[in-house]
């Protein structure tokens, strides 16, 4: 093959013909090692207003893994094509490497191979060049990997313990396989506690069911307890994620551990409580779990009297591995001070960068009787004749201590405003003050909802942990197959674990101080479900608790505040109650027996504030015209080039698949300027404020023209019929290849006459067509 030759291969033939050939001659199993084409990240979704894209020019796309075995990355290759240099691609490949915390590089351009390698040997450069038959063996590049990872060859079997393969084809995401990964590296070394770090929806119990599994196989862990704190979690686990487990697992139930099995789902509450006779962990030897994982162990506090801690304690030679969302870090209570620094962190915001968790949009609502409070007429009494205290009532006092019934009734309404503008059967979850609260808005939504309510008695449900009817509806509300419950109203039940697949709606009328909370209610949102639409989701905040979005903790490295002295027990003291975490328990007696009712008050909204999440992690307004009209003028800097660019570009399609890589769907704007402007036009007008024409002004400005009179009769009557074609649909209609088997051109013959009988051949066709669309683009402004 000559050198110009190769220069007019595409990237994908240089791989065929030159980088694969060089690899596989190395030693590299085709099967096993060498992965193509890998997606490790979809790239961001993208929400403005109700519409969601996602930016595709932020995918993470690498042209080659290299494996040592199936989930055990150890080397990237990036490839480019034969008018790019050798080492064109290192910048990519090192920036997939870090993702995937790999030592070894490589980019082609099908002459040679540039490398990099992030644990040279004493005297060797870290980048350099090599022809294409010296690319390095699995096992030099596997032996680089274990350097850089620091494995010692005795650990290297357990390390390269075989993944579950799952018969569906469904394998560990890049962050997933980290993870496991570094579990097993950690027990090789004989780590015994280790803390796992994953932002909810993530697919936490996927990633421990493969580390359990690959622990049990490789005869590491015979015995397993996965301790979880609710009846829903351990239900969920057992039909879903630890499946292939099959009759070696069970559920413990009736206060017994059935020894006969080997993997063991347990409630801390079925395993333990305050008297002697409930510690029924004690049935057993303290070794006879191998290993044991605390899944949210962030809801008890590492103090003593915890309800983990004290198995743990009891099975304390088991390896434990405590999993969480949200570390929990106060000066009272630290599970990072029992589990040690986190063996693998992948937080909210690197989930929703990459693409893999929804992003989301706040709505505030600023009530008035909130920020300027009430104060009741002196001597003036509650629904129930009760004197209420002379004082001002602000948004702390509301539903806690004050009931205004016409509050609750404006939070209910709003909340089905917004359904009824979007999808009145988005599911939706609305955090109370208490059960009581979430009783009362249950009522309210249901006198909202109006019609709904009367055609669906299961529209809207009381989810608490009293109401034996609303639990009995959780799986259903949890179904992504089951329409209702659409709503459900909550206080606790709902803020953890609860795994509300298609949740698009979180409404907070819920004081929320913890961080801790906090980053658990919205991980009730933070699931993207494609096949459910479900791309984004929105946080109804009517009690200001979004203002932890700006807390740098919300995404922040977690921080050890406890710090004992020397001789300090290491152990955290018992928490203190906290005046201000937002919960409060529910007074005895009648629900809200103590509280102030009051009727009759109105409640008004001050404002609405409406914000994105912005490309930095910052909450910004933006509207979806807004983040088209930067990202255009990104592209192109100002309407001449567009212009330019535009008529230069013998196929319109290539720029608006140009802009979709952006997140920029031009039909999405369209909706918001109007169904009649074409892509040119709505480009322009967004963009460069430049005044829109609709596609048919534009047409019938092409007909006015004499641009006709130099083609023949059946001439004019196809490119008039094609001018329609564009008025109608668009431009991307007028450049299919499938427009001439329509209607009309199917009644002037059929596509093969029309082009060679009429315009004389596809070279004039293209031509007239070219020609046409000129006539439409070239007059931007008008006439």
């Amino acid at each position: 093959m000559t050198e110009q030759e190769k220069k007019q291969l595409s990237e994908s033939d240089i791989c065929d013909l030159f980088i694969t050939p060089a690899i596989q001659s190395a030693g590299w199993d085709p099967l096993t090692q060498i992965r193509r084409e890998v997606t490790l990240a979809p790239g961001p979704v993208i929400v403005r207003g109700n519409m969601s894209s996602r930016n595709k020019k932020e995918k993470k796309f690498a042209d080659y893994v290299l494996l040592r075995e199936a989930g055990v990355p150890i080397a990237i290759v990036e490839a480019k094509d034969n008018n790019h240099g050798v080492s064109h691609g290192m910048q990519q490949a090192l920036g997939y490497a870090e993702i995937l915390d790999v030592p070894s590089a490589f980019s082609s351009n099908g002459d040679a191979f540039a490398a990099h390698n992030k644990v040279p040997a004493p005297g060797e450069d870290i980048e350099r060049e090599f022809p294409l038959e010296a690319f390095p063996s699995p096992d030099e590049l596997w032996n680089r990997y274990k350097t850089y990872r620091n494995i010692e060859d005795s650990e290297e079997e357990l390390v390269l313990e075989p993944y579950h393969l799952d018969a569906y084809g469904k394998e560990p995401r890049y962050y997933q396989s980290e993870a496991i990964n570094r579990v097993m590296e950690a027990v090789a070394k004989g780590d015994k506690r280790l803390l796992l770090v994953m932002a909810t929806g993530t697919g936490k119990t996927y990633t421990v069911f493969q580390i359990i599994w690959r622990l049990w196989k490789a005869k590491q862990a015979k015995r397993t307890l996965f301790l979880v704190d609710r009846n829903v979690l351990a239900d969920q686990t057992l039909v879903n994620d630890f499946k292939p487990f099959g009759s070696v697992m069970t559920k413990i139930k009736n206060r017994k551990i059935d020894p006969a099995f080997e993997i063991h789902l347990g409630l801390y509450q079925a395993l333990t409580g305050p008297d002697p006779e409930d510690k029924i962990y004690r049935s057993v030897s303290p070794d006879f779990f191998d290993l044991i994982v605390i899944d949210e162990c962030h809801r008890g506090s590492a103090a003593e009297d915890s309800a983990w801690r004290e198995i743990l304690d009891y099975f304390s030679g088991a390896i434990q591995i405590g999993l969480t969302a949200t570390p929990k870090e106060t000066k009272y209570a630290s599970n990072i001070t029992y589990f040690g620094e986190p063996v693998y962190t992948y937080k909210l915001k690197q989930g929703i960068e990459d693409g893999f968790l929804a992003p989301y949009k706040v709505v505030r609502y600023h009530l008035d009787k909130d920020l300027i409070g009430w104060t009741p007429e002196p001597g003036m009494t509650d629904d129930l004749g009760r004197d209420i205290e002379h004082r001002t009532y602000n948004q702390a006092d509301m539903d806690r201590i004050l009931v205004l019934n016409q509050r609750t009734k404006r939070v209910a309404t709003c909340v089905m405003k917004l359904l009824n503008a979007t999808d009145p059967f988005s599911k939706t979850i609305i955090f109370c003050e208490d059960i009581d609260h979430a009783e009362r808005m249950r009522v309210a939504i249901t006198n909202a909802a109006g019609q709904l309510a009367l055609d669906y008695p299961k529209y809207v449900m009381r989810i608490t942990g009293d109401s034996v009817e609303g639990k009995a509806e959780l799986d259903n509300f949890i179904d992504p197959e089951s329409r209702f419950p659409v709503i459900a109203t909550t206080s606790e039940l709902l803020t953890t674990g609860v795994d509300v697949k298609t949740c698009k709606l979180i409404v907070l009328d819920k004081t929320v101080k913890s961080m801790t909370t906090f980053k658990q209610i919205v991980g009730r949102g933070t699931r993207i479900e494609e096949d459910y639409g479900k791309f984004f989701f929105t946080v109804m905040d009517f009690k200001n608790a979004t203002e932890l979005f700006k807390d740098l903790e919300f995404d922040g490295d977690p921080v050890v505040i406890y710090e004992p002295e020397p001789d300090d027990d290491p152990v955290p003291p018992d928490p203190e109650p906290d005046p201000d975490d937002g919960v409060i328990k529910e007074p005895p007696g009648p629900y809200g027996a103590k509280k102030i009712h009051v009727s009759g008050v109105e409640v008004n909204i001050l404002a609405k504030t409406v914000e994105y999440r912005g490309e930095d992690g910052r909450m910004i307004t933006e509207s979806y015209c807004d983040y088209s009209r930067k990202h255009i003028r990104n592209e192109y800097a100002s309407l001449d080039d567009f212009i330019n660019t535009w008529n230069g570009t013998r196929k319109k399609e290539a720029i608006v698949r140009e802009l979709e890589e952006y997140g920029i769907e031009l039909p999405k704007l369209a909706d918001e300027v109007g169904k009649d402007y074409g892509d040119f036009d709505l480009i322009c007008h967004i963009a460069y404020d430049a005044p829109p024409l609709t596609r048919r002004e534009r047409a019938e400005n092409v007909k006015k023209r004499d641009y006709f009179s130099k083609y023949g009769e059946k001439a004019r009557a196809v490119l008039e019929a094609l001018l329609d074609k564009y008025a109608d649909e668009g431009v991307l209609t007028l450049e299919s290849p499938k427009v001439l088997k329509l209607t009309p051109f199917d009644r002037m013959g059929t596509p093969v006459e029309i082009i060679n009988d009429v315009f004389g051949g596809k070279t004039n066709y293209e031509t007239a067509l070219q020609e046409l669309e000129q006539q439409l683009f070239n007059h931007q402004a008008s006439a």
